[in-house]
């Protein structure tokens, strides 16, 4: 799978890897395959970042058991809890014909699905609305209405539409060279790579914020962007590890000229808009391009960048569903209803590759003074998980212990816990980072 991953990437890896452990979670695809693989390609690429440097070669180790945990939750907090991921009504459901898959954690996609509804916040009334529609009818009206649902579909079924057909022709990692590039002067620091790099981030629940969150890690100054009203509590203490973040209103002329200046000084702007929306902010790529000359980007979609899907809203789930995924998980294992991953695999492996991508995109803008633009969607790393089926004997992981913790306490924004220790060691670089996770807008819009 690591070489699946290579292959669409901007230049040849030179360091050394290994993997470590034996072992996956419990699913009909090799999730585990996928947390070593996609981690394992973002450790490359600073190795490589670093060989590009001083020369040397970096060795690295991936562990595929602490690789996995990270898939599903690196923080343990100390005497207080995260909220649950989802609301009282994201669920799946069954309708007349088959199952469909409410995505309602967003207040906006929650209204719409239950105007399209007829009901009230409640889970029995919703079922029971739910089970007088046939499935791609009532997913159609909530998508129109503005929300977020997803039709439970084979495998089959999904390659034979042309939604799916277009993912599939699209590579996992589609780049484009954007023009010549001034110098970029990151320290290089084999301590801390990124350090000097400016990272604008406007990602939400869950890839990009991976994504930014393993930059940070590696010295980038990372600074996040979101409006006044987003919140996402279920998964902020998790994923804004090493960050700063800052509330903007894009939809008011003085924030995008403030925006504006921001750009104007970062390195790297990773963004989970889908096509079309930064330009109707005034934003298009050849003003982002105007603003920051030899700008990087890495962008994020959910269903791909060519087909009819391209501007549909998606999360992990609403793939896992789409794609077949969740359909050949209850089929395979024989249960009776729609049985997705057991961690949210596309999201977290989509983060990864995001920051391979944008690490990868550094190296070559210092080797070749070309800047460049990478996508990828999360129904694409979808369609690489489904090429390799688990092997069932592999068996599991042992339990988490005391070990698996990093030795000190994270002072974060909702209070003390620990991190498992990262999943991935690089030779002489430190993944350990001294800012904590902290809730959003707790810092100023500027660098």
């Amino acid at each position: 799978m690591l070489n699946d991953i290579l292959a669409d990437g901007l230049n040849g890896s030179v360091s050394a890897i290994s993997f470590l452990g034996s072992g996956s979670l419990p699913s009909v695809f090799s999730v585990s395959d996928l947390a070593a693989a996609s981690i394992g390609a973002a450790a490359l690429a600073i190795g490589d970042l670093l060989f590009a440097a001083d020369g040397q070669r970096r060795d690295i180790v991936v562990d595929r058991r602490l690789s996995s945990f990270w898939f599903a939750s690196s923080l343990r907090p100390s005497g207080w809890s995260i909220p649950p991921p989802w609301n009282l009504v994201a669920a799946d459901y069954r309708a007349k014909d088959g199952w469909i898959r409410l995505h309602t954690n967003a207040p906006r996609h929650l209204e719409a699905a239950l105007n399209v509804l007829g009901v009230e916040e409640d889970k029995e009334k919703v079922a029971a609305s739910v089970s007088a529609w046939d499935a791609e009818s009532l997913e159609s009206e909530i998508v129109n209405a503005g929300g977020c649902a997803a039709t439970m579909r084979r495998p089959d079924e999904w390659i034979a539409t042309e939604a799916g057909r277009s993912v599939a022709a699209e590579p996992l990692i589609s780049w484009q060279e954007t023009g010549d590039a001034p110098p970029l002067s990151p320290r290089l620091e084999t301590g801390k790579p990124l350090n000097g790099l400016r990272v604008l981030d406007l990602t939400r629940v869950l890839a990009g914020p991976v994504a930014t969150r393993f930059l940070a890690q590696l010295g980038a100054n990372v600074l996040r962007i979101d409006p006044p009203d987003w919140d996402e509590p279920g998964v902020l203490p998790e994923i804004m590890l090493g960050k700063r973040t800052a509330r903007m209103d894009l939809r008011q002329a003085e924030q995008i000229r403030s925006f504006a200046s921001l750009l104007s000084e970062c390195d790297i702007l990773v963004h989970g808009y889908r096509p079309g929306a930064l330009d109707d902010l005034g934003l298009g790529e050849g003003e982002r391009r105007r603003i920051r000359p030899g700008l990087i980007e890495v962008t994020l979609d959910a269903y791909g960048w060519s087909g009819p899907w391209k501007r549909r809203r998606g999360f992990d789930s609403l793939v896992q569903m789409s794609c077949g995924i969740a359909e050949a998980g209850m089929r395979l294992l024989g249960r009776d209803r729609p049985t997705p991953l057991p961690v949210q695999a596309l999201d977290h492996a989509t983060g990864y590759l995001m920051a391979f991508a944008a690490v990868s995109a550094i190296a070559h803008r210092l080797k070749t003074g070309r800047s460049a633009r990478a996508r990828l969607s999360l129904a694409r790393t979808a369609g690489l998980l489904a090429r390799y089926p688990c092997a069932f004997d592999e068996g599991g992981f042992a339990e988490e212990d005391e070990g698996d913790l990093s030795g000190e306490s994270e002072q974060t924004g909702w209070g003390p816990a620990r991190r498992l220790k990262p999943p991935m060691a690089i030779e002489g670089v430190s993944l350990l980072s001294a800012r904590p996770a902290m809730p959003l807008g707790a810092h100023e819009a500027a660098w």
